[in-house]
């Protein structure tokens, strides 16, 4: 990609209501753009490093044999009536059309996916199913806040199991909790699991929390096993559910992924059943599974920055390299471009000629791509390039022969 050729433009200021560093940096570097408060569009940068967090949470849901599936954001008002979910979830954005007909912008999937799955398990012999889908989410959020941590529409991944029994879910559980941790395993954060109330689902439910300074949630830690506890349940639990250690630390963290023991809560009122051994019918057992991709993206950025930008984790950045070209360098930065890209290595190029060198620096730091390439009149006297990585100050000179050595 030719940052002549990209739409977009990075800005010295965003609107003074974004207080996050997440909502300044993106904004500032021309990742998401603020349509109102709690609502974002993704430009290209933003899409290419969302679109990269997708694919490393598709790659472990595969793993642990999800099928995607893509459902509806409007759902019908009966099945919410079902739930008895419709007049009780206070966040639940509702829609008629001319004919008075309502409908739910689907803050969540259970409406559908329950009933979808019993169209197609009739026997114990079709369970257990697991289905993921990443779906836009809609949520009355009074207080949007916060960037991409807190909006009214957002990307989530949801993935539902679907069990013969207790035993089984217990199970796929332990492997949706495995795979959540390498996931964030991947993407360069380091999330507690962390114990929360479990409300008329289980006696517990777990969380991924992000430790920032940002975060609007607090967890107590446990120093020894590094087990954490949600501040909703840690009045019943002075000391660490997992090891019985008191030793808790007190941090501010942001959710990222939840899991769920949904039991019968939604097969119930579905009459979702199967046939046992037997041919008797019985109560399929679902679990949920609950990722945010986007809110990913915004802690991502509040983790790693510096005063300058942005510093994307590799597996995550829009490009692995940023070249830059100075003065009369430009067909020389071209060459070293076509064979970066040549050997499949992601490269946002700076071939605007009437932007100063201080500006294109800038921009660098703000994108936060992991390599910086400068080719200058300078490096080339010596048939070499300025390489530098994101997160460290130094700079130094390789040869052009070993750029691609280097890169890789």
């Amino acid at each position: 990609m030719k940052l002549s050729k990209l739409f977009t433009k990075t800005k010295r200021e965003v609107s003074k209501d974004e207080e996050s560093i997440n909502a300044q940096l993106l904004g500032k570097g021309g990742f998401i753009n603020k349509e109102m408060a709690g609502v974002y569009s993704y430009l290209p940068l933003g899409l290419k490093v969302y679109k990269k967090i997708e694919n490393i949470i598709r790659e472990e849901m595969n793993l642990i044999d999800g099928q995607e599936v893509f459902m509806p954001t409007l759902q019908p008002k009966e099945n919410w009536l079902k739930t008895n979910r419709w007049n009780i979830m206070d966040d639940l954005y509702k829609v008629s059309d001319k004919s008075d007909r309502e409908f739910a912008l689907g803050p969540t999937h259970e409406e559908i996916v329950t009933p979808l799955v019993k169209k197609f398990v009739n026997s114990y012999k079709d369970l257990p199913v697991y289905i993921y889908q990443f779906q836009n989410k809609f949520r009355m959020e009074l207080r949007a806040k916060s960037g991409l941590l807190r909006t009214r529409e957002f990307m989530m991944k949801d993935l539902y199991s679907f069990h013969t029994d207790d035993k089984d879910l217990d199970e796929y559980y332990e492997k949706a909790k495995e795979a959540y941790l390498k996931i964030f395993k991947r993407l360069e954060l380091e999330a507690y699991f962390t114990y929360a109330s479990g409300g008329t689902f289980s006696k517990y439910s777990h969380e991924f929390q992000v430790v920032t300074e940002a975060g609007e949630d607090e967890i107590s830690i446990c120093k020894k096993c590094k087990v954490a506890i949600n501040k909703e349940i840690i009045n019943e639990h002075k000391v660490c559910p997992e090891c019985g250690n008191k030793d808790l630390v007190v941090k501010k963290s942001i959710e990222v992924g939840n899991i769920f023991k949904l039991k019968d809560k939604y097969s119930k009122p579905f009459d979702l059943t199967f046939k046992d051994k037997d041919g008797k019918d019985q109560v399929v057992i679902m679990g949920c599974y609950g990722f945010g991709p986007a809110r990913a993206l915004g802690t991502l950025v509040e983790v790693h920055h510096d005063e300058n930008g942005i510093i994307w984790p590799e597996s995550v950045a829009p490009f692995k390299v940023h070249l830059i070209t100075i003065g009369g360098a430009t067909s020389d930065g071209e060459k070293i471009y076509k064979d970066l890209v040549k050997n499949g290595i992601e490269v946002l190029f700076d071939d605007r000629e009437v932007v100063s060198a201080g500006q294109k620096f800038s921009d660098a730091d703000l994108i936060g791509c992991p390599i910086r390439l400068v080719v200058s009149e300078k490096t080339l006297e010596k048939d070499s390039v300025e390489y530098k990585e994101r997160n460290k100050k130094e700079a130094k000179l390789i040869k052009i022969s070993e750029i691609t050595k280097f890169v890789k």
